[in-house]
């Protein structure tokens, strides 16, 4: 099912702007991602966090006339944007919600739709290509993310219909979840640190940018630390999809072990990232919701963990 070429809305995630002469400079202390690295054509996974390097929320983040924006679960934009504006008040920044002037779609297997759209959207992930007022950027391979403003939107549907089939938003995200690209969602807010989330083996985590909220707890579990619970990939035989911040546990352990991110159904099952305990997700008796509940087992991450590389970004 996700194998095959279609587009849908992405829905599920609204737009934060920030604005303004300081608008790098103010999300430069905020953000695990650098803003330096950032340019017409480069775009960033991210995260901000509190102070003790728990994430408030987790975005994608590209540049867009004076300032930036970032796409995230549509429940954390207020409370981020609340939070924010206690911070920005000495900057020369402006903070808005532009979810209503943006409409984001989700394309899989679609670039020779996007080169029908005049965009030449590389293979790199986080590459960008702009045209006409249209903005793709490569989510992961084979997919890429479509931003136009909302006046626009109804037009390059009607487009996008003419080249590929429209599908659903579970779609989308069991893409997400094969790329292993984790998501902080309300139910999981300021649960888990960046690394948790594999976000340094993804690019979300600039280790060179210097200070930022959170940065020495992250930077610490980088360098110094032994990272116990990370993200893995699994599939479930069950039914109903569980909601993110799902416990898992472990008979062997005896405990709870970890707790879902996210999850998507495919043709046969679901599929899910969750974030485990490393010796429980090695020893592999895992299952959802209870000591007795429904059994997971291991599927592979298309990357591997390298904190060598991942301290060079």
């Amino acid at each position: 099912m996700a194998d095959s070429a279609f587009f849908c809305t992405l829905s599920h995630e609204g737009v934060l702007a920030v604005r303004g002469a300081d608008a790098g400079k103010f999300l430069q202390g905020q953000l695990t991602c650098n803003l330096n690295y950032l340019s017409d054509t480069q775009a960033s996974l991210g995260a901000r966090c509190t102070q003790k390097g728990r994430m408030q929320s987790s975005f994608r983040i590209l540049l867009e006339g004076d300032g930036v924006l970032m796409a995230m679960a549509s429940e954390l934009l207020e409370p981020q944007l609340a939070d924010l504006k206690k911070y920005a008040v000495f900057s020369k920044s402006k903070l808005t919600d532009e979810s209503a002037s943006w409409v984001r779609f989700g394309l899989e297997h679609g670039d020779a739709a996007l080169t029908s759209l005049g965009l030449e959207l590389p293979a790199e992930t986080d590459s960008v290509a702009r045209n006409d007022g249209l903005i793709a950027l490569r989510a992961s391979p084979d997919r890429a993310e479509l931003w136009v403003r909302a006046d626009q939107a109804d037009t390059l549907k009607g487009k996008l219909s003419a080249l590929l089939a429209e599908g659903e938003l579970n779609q989308w995200l069991l893409g997400q979840i094969r790329a292993g690209i984790g998501q902080v969602m309300p139910s999981t807010r300021e649960l888990f640190i960046p690394q948790m989330l594999n976000l340094q083996a993804v690019g979300g985590v600039s280790f060179k940018k210097g200070c930022y909220t959170g940065q020495e707890i992250v930077a610490r579990m980088q360098y110094l630390g032994k990272l116990k619970r990370r993200l893995y990939r699994l599939q479930l035989e069950a039914s109903e999809l569980p909601e993110p911040g799902t416990q898992l546990f472990s008979p062997t352990h005896g405990s709870s072990i970890g707790e879902v991110v996210m999850a998507a159904r495919t043709e046969q099952n679901i599929e899910l990232l969750a974030v485990l305990q490393a010796e429980a997700a090695e020893d592999g008796n895992l299952h959802l919701g209870a000591l007795e509940g429904p059994g997971l087992h291991l599927l592979d991450l298309p990357y591997q963990l390298d904190r060598d590389r991942e301290i060079q970004r």
